[in-house]
C-alpha cells in the first residue's frame, strides 16, 4: 500500500492507498492518519479486505498501543466495514462516529472499542498537540455525514466530496484540474442528492483556510485547486437520478 506524507509539523498527516493487490471489483479508497507524539488518529480506515495492508502499513509509524482513534465519517462499508477487526486489535481506542449510524455501524462489531457518538452540529477530536475540527456535510452523500478539518496543517479531510473514479496507480495530487473534471462528474452527479445540502457544505468550507482538500477517493487537491474545486462543485447540479 502506497503511503505519503503530506503534512509534518508539529504532527503528521499521512495518506495511504492505491494497494495493487485490491480486488478488481472493490473500489479503491485513500485512508489517512493524523500522528502526533504519542497518538494516532485512523480516518475512514477501510474496508474489511484492506485491513492486513491498513494496519502493516500504520505500523511503520506508530506502534499498536499509540492508535488511539478512528473516525467514520460515515456507514459505508468501503469506510469501516473493517471495525471488527480493529475491534479486536485496538481495545483501548475510541470510534469518533455519527450518533445516528451507531446501531448500524455496531453491525461490524464494536464490542471493545469506546463509541463516541457525534451530535448533528459536530464537535472536536483533541490529540494534544492537535485539536481536529469534527465539520457537518450531512447528505454529502449520507445522511449524517461528517469530514474533518486540521486549522494547523490546514488539511481538509473531505470524505466522498471531491472523489474520482480512477485508473489503478493514479497520482495522489491533481496536476491537472480541467482534465481532472470527467472523473468526478458522474460521482458528484450520482453520488450526491441535494443541492441544498451541498450550498450549506460550501458555505461553511469557504469559511476555512483550506491547502488541501483530501477525499476518500481519488487524488488530493492542493493551493488552488482547492478553489477550483469548490467553484466547480457550486455549479454543478447533483441529484441527478431523480
Amino acid at each position: 500500500m502506497k503511503m505519503t506524507k503530506i503534512y509534518e509539523g508539529s504532527h503528521q498527516w499521512v495518506m495511504f492507498g492505491r494497494d495493487p493487490h485490491r480486488p478488481e471489483k472493490i473500489i479503491d479508497t485513500n485512508q489517512y492518519m493524523v500522528r502526533t507524539a504519542d497518538r494516532c488518529l485512523l480516518m475512514d480506515p477501510g474496508g474489511i479486505e484492506l485491513f492486513a495492508p491498513m494496519l502493516a502499513a500504520v505500523l511503520h509509524h506508530a506502534p499498536v498501543e499509540e492508535i488511539t482513534d478512528l473516525f467514520a465519517s460515515h456507514q459505508d462499508p468501503d469506510i469501516i466495514s473493517s471495525l471488527g477487526l480493529w475491534d479486536q486489535a485496538l481495545p483501548n481506542a475510541k470510534l469518533h462516529a455519527a450518533q445516528l449510524w451507531e446501531g448500524f455501524l455496531r453491525h461490524f462489531g464494536c464490542e471493545a472499542i469506546e463509541y463516541l457518538p457525534i451530535p448533528d452540529h459536530g464537535g472536536t477530536i483533541n490529540l494534544g498537540s492537535v485539536e481536529l475540527q469534527i465539520v457537518p456535510a450531512h447528505y454529502l452523500h449520507s445522511s449524517a455525514n461528517f469530514h474533518i478539518y486540521d486549522p494547523q496543517a490546514k488539511i481538509l479531510m473531505s470524505g466522498d466530496v471531491g472523489a474520482a473514479l480512477e485508473a489503478p496507480g493514479a497520482p495522489v495530487f491533481v496536476d491537472n484540474f480541467e482534465a481532472h473534471i470527467e472523473k468526478m462528474r458522474y460521482f458528484h452527479q450520482r453520488w450526491m442528492p441535494s443541492n441544498q445540502a451541498k450550498r450549506a457544505w460550501l458555505e461553511r468550507v469557504r469559511k476555512l483556510d483550506v491547502q488541501i482538500l483530501a477525499p476518500q477517493h481519488g487524488r488530493m487537491f492542493k493551493g488552488d485547486d482547492v478553489r477550483r474545486f469548490l467553484d466547480w462543485f457550486e455549479a454543478l447540479q447533483v441529484g441527478i437520478a431523480v
